[in-house]
This record gives C-alpha cells, sequence and structure tokens, in this order.
C-alpha cells in the first residue's frame, strides 16, 4: 500500500492560504458621513480614527456597533459630506500627502437663518470651494443646493434668483450641482412648528426644471438625489458615492459594486462612520436630526478620543 506523503508544514501552509483567500476583504468607499458634519464638527475625531486604522460605529438602527477599517490597504477612497470644509482642511492635506483619493459634497444653500442657524455665510462656502477646487481639482468638490424648501420666504423666484446668484460664482470650479426636493418628514415638520419657522408650501419638485437649466447654463451637470419620479432633462440621477468621479480623482480605476441607499438611487457601495443627532448647524429641515438643539449638546459633548461618534 504506497503512502501519499507531503512536505512539513504543506498542509498548514495550505490552510493559511485557504484563511488568507477567505479573510481578503476588498478595499471600500468610506463615507464620512450623510449622517452627519465630520469635516465641520469632528475633525479631530476623524484624524484621531485615521492614525488608529479603525472607527467604530453606532448601528442606527439598534443593532450592534459595527467596526470601519479605515486602513490604507482597506480603503479605495473618502466621501466627505459638508457645510464648513475650513476646519477640515489639514485633514485633507495629509490625504493628498499620503494618496489617498477623496471628494467632498459641499453644501451651499444660502437659505435665510430661521431655516439653518449656524450654517456658514454663502460667500465663507463659496471661499472654501474656490480653495479646494484650486488645490485639489474641480473634480474634487460636488456642489449640493439640496434640499429644496419652498416656504413663504424661500418662494419659487427666490429660489431662481439665489441659485443664479450662487451659480454665477461657482461656475468653473465645480462641474455637478446636486438637487433634492425636501422630503417633509414627521420630524422636519415638528421642528418647523417647534421652532416657529415659515409655513412649508408644497410643489418644489415644479421648480426642478428651471433650476437645472440655470445650472446648466453655467457649464454644471444638474443631477437629483434619489427621486427618480421627479427626473427630467436635463436632470441626470445622482451619484454621491460616484467611482467614476473617485477614479478621476485618484488617476487611477476605483472599483465598487453598485448599491443604492433607496430606490432610484445609483451610489456605489460605502461604509458610513457618521452618527445621527451629531451636527450643530442648525437645520430644520435635516433629516439626520430630531432636535437642532439637542444635536448641538452632543457636540458640545463629544469626545474626539473616543473610538465613536
Amino acid at each position: 500500500m504506497s503512502v501519499r506523503t507531503s512536505k512539513p508544514g504543506a498542509g498548514r501552509c495550505r490552510k493559511q492560504r485557504r484563511m488568507s483567500l477567505r479573510t481578503t476583504k476588498t478595499p471600500m468607499i468610506v463615507s464620512a458621513s450623510y449622517r452627519t458634519d465630520i469635516p465641520a464638527f469632528h475633525s479631530q475625531w476623524f484624524a484621531e480614527r485615521l492614525a488608529a486604522g479603525y472607527a467604530m460605529v453606532r448601528n442606527p438602527y439598534g443593532s450592534k456597533d459595527y467596526r470601519v477599517d479605515l486602513s490604507t490597504g482597506a480603503t479605495s477612497g473618502f466621501v466627505f459630506w459638508t457645510r464648513n470644509a475650513r476646519p477640515f482642511l489639514p485633514q485633507l492635506d495629509h490625504l493628498a500627502e499620503t494618496a489617498r483619493p477623496f471628494y467632498l459634497q459641499y453644501t451651499v444653500t444660502n437659505y435665510p437663518d430661521m431655516l439653518e442657524w449656524s450654517v456658514p455665510p454663502a460667500a465663507h462656502g463659496i471661499e472654501v470651494i474656490r480653495h479646494l477646487s484650486r488645490q485639489f481639482g474641480p473634480r474634487a468638490v460636488v456642489w449640493r443646493y439640496d434640499p429644496i424648501v419652498l416656504t413663504e420666504m424661500t418662494d419659487t423666484r427666490w429660489h431662481r434668483e439665489n441659485l443664479a446668484m450662487l451659480a454665477d460664482q461657482l461656475a468653473r470650479l465645480v462641474d455637478e450641482c446636486v438637487f433634492s426636493v425636501m422630503h417633509p418628514y414627521q420630524k422636519t415638520r415638528r421642528n418647523f412648528s417647534r421652532y416657529n419657522a415659515p409655513e412649508l408650501i408644497d410643489g418644489a419638485h415644479h421648480l426642478l426644471p428651471e433650476l437645472a437649466e440655470i445650472v446648466a447654463d453655467r457649464g454644471m451637470q444638474p443631477t437629483l438625489c434619489s427621486q427618480p419620479d421627479f427626473l427630467q432633462s436635463p436632470l441626470m440621477p445622482a451619484a454621491c458615492i460616484d467611482v467614476a468621479r473617485l477614479s478621476d480623482v485618484a488617476g487611477h480605476p476605483v472599483t465598487a459594486r453598485k448599491k443604492g441607499n433607496r430606490p432610484g438611487c445609483p451610489c456605489a457601495e460605502s461604509r458610513d462612520i457618521g452618527r445621527y443627532d451629531t451636527c450643530a448647524h442648525g437645520c430644520l429641515y435635516c433629516y439626520a436630526v430630531r432636535d437642532p438643539l439637542a444635536a448641538r449638546e452632543a457636540v458640545a459633548a463629544a469626545d474626539p478620543l473616543s473610538e465613536k461618534l
């Protein structure tokens, strides 16, 4: 009877190779964050988590917290969501110096203070976008004029004039403007009532074609975020997590499977590291904050050395 032999340790090596194949993960795009404004309020926290190589994230649906690997090999790029990136400029410089690609979804709406209490003036946002575009290129910034909120103070005429004024200043700095129509969530209506905001008016989607033409005339692609029923030319579906844009910024292909967050969403798959109710901008229409005053207190109490927000 013949006996099958192998080199010493060969079985162990094969086992290790199988384990390696099972545990190897495709690099992931990190979203930071559509749940809060990390650049504006949690810059130091992000720096600490990047240095540590991971972040713990509180599951918003009550399940266990989860770990997101932020090490170089585990991330293919970052998408930041903000209304004020100035505090975050050192972190962006560091990412660029270490060849870790990113781009920013940057909201500038110029709404009255009654609707957004603590948002920097539009001139501030435009100045920072100008710096980002010159420093990192126009593909590194997407302008968001969203959500469109119709009220007695911000009616259709106001939006047309306001958008044209902003678009004149942002032309040639960005190549895309993302729109959405505010969804009247229960917490949104509650905050409007609680803080005596102007009365909401329905029908903002009828304004979309005119606003889209305003930015298109200034060389920007108008896109619409996850509202396919309102799509019409020249609007295109917005991919907020966009592998094509991230690839352009990176200078090499970035791949990720398409995994939209909602119907009509063409976003690529990503892992978000933010937490709801931790943004202090005070936007009464925000889907991510139950109560602006409570969110302000949460930001003040946040520990930048914590593993999670």
